[in-house]
């Protein structure tokens, strides 16, 4: 079988970190290189309840999307949550690799995966990364996606696609906007995305799906999009287009929408290690919800 330096390999080559933002540190996070891989399993957060699902399992190798260790730790004893799940890995021979921002960067990696899963088509990065090995693959790498949909649609029916698309939270879609006017474009950032409010409003898009909207920035964003939208029926802005409010915002469940990537890895992980090894791993996506919230009232 493969070895455990072997399937990190062919993940870094998927997902490469050079994609990672600046503040993230994605990679092998625990876990002895030289260690047989025979199985390989995906989830969103190392909660846990995962860490539980994993082992059962006999899990050789855990890829999630969220890191275990997000900010800067001094310790890992089992004192801790964070430390036990390193005991644990450890003493269970189970290694832990996070993809995160530079999962979401790549290639059918997590923006490509919720874009494509709502339906977009003539897709490109919402914030593209200029990398000659992406280029040369025909393949463009960046944050998010902006496409369009194939038929144009009423705003209400776009967020009931987006909602039937991702896995079942409590905390549920919401949705900001006239839900009878029509969209066409979309703005796809999984993920906390209210930092690129201005990267969404330059690309056009009638829609912005994305995660963790707070009250502020969302509120700014959408008054701004009225604004704009009757400044432009007044025709003081002329030659901007209609008068359509855009964007208009739909937020997801962070887990869930990140979540649709492992529809992709969990075929393309496998056969690339094979293609790397002649070896092909055993692959499951462990549906565990992760999302925080238990009870919506």
């Amino acid at each position: 079988m493969p070895t455990l330096r072997q399937v990190v390999d062919v993940l870094e080559t998927l997902y490469p970190l050079r994609y990672a933002e600046h503040w993230d540190a994605p990679g092998l996070i625990v876990g002895d290189p030289a260690r047989p891989v025979r199985r390989i399993a995906f989830a969103a957060d190392p909660t846990a309840a995962v860490i539980d699902a994993a082992l059962a399992n006999g899990t050789d190798l855990l890829v999630t999307h969220h890191p275990l260790l997000f900010r800067a730790v001094h310790e890992v004893s089992a004192m801790g949550a964070h430390g036990d799940v390193v005991r644990r890995l450890y003493e269970s021979g189970c290694a832990l690799w996070v993809g995160h921002t530079n999962a979401d960067a790549a290639f059918r990696g997590v923006g490509q995966a919720a874009a494509d899963a709502f339906g977009l088509v003539d897709q490109h990065p919402l914030v593209p990364i200029r990398d000659d090995g992406s280029a040369t693959a025909g393949h463009e790498a960046g944050l998010g996606r902006v496409g369009r949909l194939e038929t144009p649609m009423t705003f209400e029916a776009f967020a009931r696609r987006v909602a039937d698309a991702l896995p079942h939270t409590e905390l549920g879609v919401t949705a900001c906007g006239p839900l009878d006017q029509t969209v066409e474009t979309v703005a796809v950032l999984p993920g906390s995305g209210d930092s690129l409010f201005d990267e969404v409003r330059a690309s056009g898009a009638d829609v912005y799906v994305t995660s963790d909207l707070r009250h502020h920035p969302a509120t700014d964003a959408i008054e701004q999009a009225r604004h704009e939208a009757g400044l432009r029926a007044k025709g003081i802005r002329a030659g901007l287009g209609d008068a359509r409010i855009r964007p208009l915002l739909i937020n997801t469940p962070h887990s869930a929408i990140e979540s649709l990537w492992f529809r992709y890895a969990l075929e393309d992980v496998p056969a690339a290690v094979e293609r790397a090894t002649g070896e092909r791993p055993e692959a499951e996506w462990l549906r565990i919800n992760t999302d925080p919230w238990t009870l919506r009232l």
